[in-house]
């Protein structure tokens, strides 16, 4: 079984893995320019995922005031780890962090992992009526979002 350990901190080098890793192989944020990119870190909690030896191999952030919402979005788990309990250790520690407990709602967004996350208590929403959403899918597309 492998060992991993998460922190909230993360090198260069494992920024740049962690942008590539979502602007070419997610499907909720492909081709997001760098510097957008780099904004979302620097207003997030960030998570690093790492195995024993000290690789990275997952990533995950929360966008929080820190007092009564979040928004868990950019988890990413290394092809080459995915079924090794990798998503469920970094969603974890994510859960348990200090700075994101007590929080009245959490919300996320997923096409495939709603399984992992019902382990950690994400429910489809209650009420859809109430919640409402505005996406620009396209947005990374235009030469204005690359600037």
């Amino acid at each position: 079984m492998t060992e991993w350990s998460v922190s909230t901190t993360l090198d260069p080098a494992e920024i740049d893995m962690v942008y590539g890793w979502i602007a070419q192989d997610s499907y909720w944020a492909k081709g997001i320019p760098r510097a957008t990119f780099d904004r979302s870190l620097a207003h997030s909690l960030c998570f690093a995922l790492r195995d024993g030896e000290g690789v990275m191999a997952g990533f995950a952030r929360v966008v929080t005031d820190r007092a009564t919402f979040a928004y868990l979005a950019d988890v990413f788990v290394s092809p080459s780890v995915r079924g090794r309990g990798a998503g469920k250790h970094l969603i974890a520690f994510v859960m348990a962090h200090p700075d994101v407990q007590g929080l009245r709602r959490w919300m996320l967004a997923t096409r495939d992992a709603h399984s992992l996350y019902a382990q950690y208590g994400f429910t489809p929403l209650p009420f859809p009526e109430r919640f409402m959403t505005r996406d620009d899918p396209d947005i990374y597309s235009r030469p204005a979002a690359r600037e």
